[in-house]
């Protein structure tokens, strides 16, 4: 997000996807390396070129979240463990900082906000709590980092719901 210059929700996954050289395929597209029935998404490289395969026929958080996840797979080294990726995908499309920061704790608005399944963000707002009665917030310089980032659309964002 640092490198990116993600400063806004929801996340552009395409800002992320440019700067690492990732190209998105629509699952519905492609005559070869369709996606199985089970999967939502994958990763595939062509000729040292990476893509991320994606099923168009989900809904567009859905498709947010595992184009996410496949992006965790790809930057946290191919094949990573499903978990990393998991925690990479919901710390990108949510950020606990930010939305502790605009007192977002509902299910419905982190998912309204982020562009997200109620599911994913569901979770989120599970561990939302947890992370307020710990009062982890802006303890990690990344994570602060990350806040200055996003301090001018926090401000933007508590503008206008006052």
């Amino acid at each position: 997000m640092i490198d990116c210059k993600i400063d806004r929700l929801p996340t552009e996954l395409g800002k992320i996807c440019k700067a690492n050289g990732i190209q998105i395929k629509k699952n519905s597209m492609l005559d070869q390396d369709k996606l199985l029935p089970n999967e939502r998404g994958k990763t595939h490289y062509i000729d040292d070129k990476c893509f991320i395969i994606v099923r168009d026929t989900d809904p567009p958080p859905i498709q947010r979240y595992t184009i996410a996840h496949e992006i965790g797979h790809i930057l946290l080294v191919e094949n990573s463990p499903e978990d990393a990726a998991e925690r990479f995908a919901i710390g990108i499309l949510a950020p606990a900082c930010v939305l502790h920061a605009l007192e977002i704790e509902r299910a419905e608005d982190i998912a309204k906000l982020c562009n997200i399944s109620i599911t994913a963000a569901s979770n989120r707002a599970e561990r939302m709590k947890i992370l307020n009665q710990r009062n982890a917030f802006l303890k990690h310089p990344l994570e602060r980092e990350v806040y200055e980032q996003f301090k001018p659309f926090i401000q933007s964002k508590k503008i206008n719901t006052n």
